[in-house]
């Protein structure tokens, strides 16, 4: 039994006055209205309405049970309303994960911009460098670094591009000097950096010759975090792997000096991962649409800001 659907009919047939009426506004036969009503009174055992070949009146228990109908229905249609406005107004707490590095250098200024744009949005946000059960830790999105994604059922967004470079401080430069190839650099304190989307001993390089590879064997410290591990350089432990986004103040203020300018370390692709296409929740959707539209052009500035730099530095 449909008891929503009955609680509707009877409502009905109270505010039109009779079945027939009530059987047109619903857009049913009359006997089905009447059967509704029937199949009511019989599940709650006892007589709502009154009826006689020319009226219908409500019984006493009628009186009640419709202020209660009209209260459940009404609270119904605002549940309704609430959970339909959702699909098309941007509301509510959004909860987002994101690696740590991206999310310090991009996302808290993205949610900035984003909140201008949409007041009544919102932000619970963690960083953390590790993939994350969406459904099990109750995000909303989460945004990650990674070549490639495994097939995790998600839906996921391509949200922009990125890669790392070589760095190390003018004092370990001074001390241990450039190495030309990536070969070299297992003569020196290579630093690593814990990072899923990187392997942790192997460093790949795009160059002028093409895709090289160069086993780590000689680490001294490795860290969890991008910009740890920006810090570590400068301080002269050894040569590290950073993004672009934590190499750039660095190389711009000259605490930090990039190491095989010709080479970047392999690209990598920031995606955008949430639960469902489907009935998707205004906030979400706009969010990823924001994201999408506004991060490549703030990728795209810090790579231009190190071509910038490093011609600069050919320039000298």
């Amino acid at each position: 039994m449909d008891i929503l659907f009955n609680m509707r009919t009877f409502v009905c047939v109270v505010e039109t006055g009779s079945f027939t009426a009530a059987a047109q506004r619903m857009d049913l036969t009359t006997s089905y209205v009447s059967r509704s009503v029937a199949t009511l009174e019989t599940h709650l055992r006892t007589r709502l309405l009154q009826r006689t070949t020319r009226r219908i009146a409500l019984t006493e228990a009628g009186q009640r049970y419709l202020l209660r109908c009209q209260q459940i229905l009404g609270y119904i249609e605002e549940a309704e309303a609430e959970a339909g406005d959702a699909h098309a107004h941007p509301a509510g707490n959004l909860k987002v994960h994101s690696m740590t590095g991206i999310g310090q250098h991009y996302l808290i200024k993205a949610i900035a911009a984003y909140n201008r744009k949409y007041p009544d949005v919102s932000f619970d946000l963690t960083l953390a460098n590790r993939t994350t059960d969406i459904l099990d830790e109750g995000y909303d999105v989460s945004v990650v670094i990674a070549r490639e994604l495994p097939d995790s059922g998600l839906v996921s967004k391509c949200i922009g591009s990125t890669f790392s470079v070589l760095c190390a401080s003018p004092g370990y430069i001074a001390e241990h000097g450039f190495p030309h190839r990536p070969g070299e650099l297992q003569q020196h304190r290579c630093l690593r950096l814990v990072n899923a989307a990187m392997s942790l001993d192997k460093w790949e390089f795009e160059g002028p010759d093409g895709d090289e590879m160069v086993t780590i064997n000689r680490s001294v410290f490795q860290v969890n975090t991008a910009d740890a591990m920006t810090e570590a350089v400068k301080a002269g432990i050894g040569i590290g792997a950073l993004p672009v986004y934590s190499a750039i103040a660095g190389l711009r203020d000259g605490s930090l000096v990039r190491v095989l300018p010709q080479y970047r370390l392999y690209q990598l692709k920031v995606f955008a991962l949430y639960p469902s296409r489907q009935y998707l929740d205004a906030k979400i959707r706009t969010w990823v649409e924001f994201l999408r539209d506004t991060l490549p052009e703030r990728l795209q500035a810090d790579e231009a800001s190190l071509q910038e730099l490093s011609g600069m530095l050919k320039a000298l």
